[in-house]
């Protein structure tokens, strides 16, 4: 499956992938905000992109973020997860030369349409650090609406636990 938007293209992860998720995860805002467990070396990245294209289980769907003028470069991740009972929750990245261009949010915004059609889904969250403001204007962007603040909700890659803000879409908005 292939999802397009303008300037954009979702597809699926490739082992080909690896190295650049490696790239990514030393990234130090993709490290913090993103964290990946221990640190990843080539093989924990192939690892990291087989379990993302795997959707056997019906518990997530993740897909590579790439412009659709260059299929080979990866730009960042979008991703369901705790996909259940009509709900799920939305995560993404995008590595630093991608940031600022309005991509994050225009992945979400394309996987949540998707979501909503094909999946059938009611709801889904976005949650991010309340120290994160980038992540706040891009579940702002994309229309999820703000709903509260979870105190000590999630421990990033700091090994601190963080606030996070609640943002969700409904499939009736």
């Amino acid at each position: 499956m292939e999802l397009t938007g303008p300037g954009l293209l979702l597809r699926p992860w490739r082992d080909a992938d690896a190295p650049a998720v490696l790239d990514a995860s030393h990234d130090p805002a993709i490290a913090q905000w993103n964290p990946q467990g221990d640190a990843l070396d080539l093989q924990a990245a192939r690892r990291w992109v087989w379990r993302r294209a795997d959707w056997s289980g019906g518990g997530h769907v993740s897909l590579a973020v790439v412009d659709p003028a260059d299929v080979d470069t990866l730009l960042g991740s979008v991703s369901l997860h705790r996909i259940q009972e009509g709900d799920a929750s939305i995560g993404y990245w995008t590595v630093p030369a991608a940031r600022g261009r309005g991509l994050a949010s225009a992945a979400v915004v394309r996987l949540t349409a998707w979501a909503f059609v094909e999946l059938r889904l009611d709801r889904i969250e976005l949650c991010h650090a309340v120290a994160n403001p980038a992540s706040c204007r891009v579940a702002e962007r994309a229309g999820y609406l703000a709903e509260g603040t979870l105190r000590q909700s999630h421990r990033y890659g700091d090994g601190r636990r963080y606030d996070e803000h609640l943002h969700a879409r409904l499939a009736t908005d």
